[in-house]
């Protein structure tokens, strides 16, 4: 009789697949969290001017290179400007929906890490609209820049003293590129192609997109960098296994392979 094994990790993903239903509600409870945390945070109309005004003077104190000269590169066509509005409007939350689904499908230890990096992160950024609440570029005068989406579309926001769906005075941090920064450090890490790298391009042209439509400063993007940072050094990701490391490893020759001790002929 031969002795047969399957491989350690092949009921892996079934056991440390959280219960989908648990989930859904713990994703939706996020959700719900982060817009109406936002919303408490609505108002402050001079402190958030006022902050606006802080951080673009500490931006040229840093000399940081201004966001208009990616606004006029967006400019050169009404075709790009209204793709770069579209990408702010629909790609931000379906993007990191897509992202979470596939890992839970897929690599659910992984997806696990991510949504408590995300979650975390998220969290955090609910705290910064009350302590510092911030008027995005296209709302200060100062920085010569215009609103594409109110000129060009689409766009997600009304009026700010209108706008019941959101806070147009949380700006710092970019969440729009925290998202789009875990979407590709979580896909790097839980993939082995040689083309993983490039989802870096993800959270590329996010910033460009952020930057460029004038609804986000540099140090928007900078300080959701940092947040995220600081939550990967915190929650670590899964150890990788033969299930993930492996894939694409040559095949070991017969004299290496191992010897299951104990198998009869």
């Amino acid at each position: 009789m031969n002795a047969r094994t399957e491989p350690a990790e092949k009921g892996t993903s079934a056991i440390a697949r959280p219960p989908l239903v648990r989930e859904l509600l713990l994703v939706a409870g996020l959700f719900l969290v982060y817009k109406f945390g936002r919303q408490l945070a609505t108002g402050h109309t001079g402190e958030a001017l006022h902050n606006a005004r802080r951080v673009w003077d500490l931006e040229r104190t840093l000399h940081l290179p201004g966001e208009g000269s990616v606004q006029s590169v967006l400019l050169h066509g009404d075709t790009l400007v209204h793709i770069a509005n579209t990408f702010y409007a629909t790609v931000h939350f379906p993007a990191t929906v897509a992202f979470l689904v596939w890992l839970y499908l897929r690599r659910p230890a992984h997806y696990v890490w991510a949504r408590r990096v995300l979650a975390t992160v998220t969290s955090a950024a609910l705290v910064l609209p009350f302590v510092f609440p911030l008027a995005p570029p296209r709302m200060l005068a100062a920085t010569g820049l215009i609103d594409t989406a109110k000129v060009y579309g689409p766009s997600v926001y009304g009026p700010p003293t209108s706008d019941h769906l959101s806070n147009q005075f949380a700006a710092m941090p970019s969440l729009h590129f925290g998202w789009a920064l875990m979407v590709a450090i979580g896909l790097i890490v839980a993939t082995r192609s040689r083309w993983r790298w490039l989802w870096l391009l993800h959270p590329l042209v996010t910033l460009v997109v952020i930057v460029g439509t004038a609804n986000h400063y540099w140090l928007d993007a900078i300080v959701a960098a940092a947040m995220l940072g600081v939550a990967l050094a915190l929650i670590h990701p899964p150890h990788r296994t033969a299930s993930t490391a492996g894939r694409g490893q040559p095949e070991l020759a017969p004299e290496k392979r191992p010897v299951l001790v104990g198998a009869s002929r």
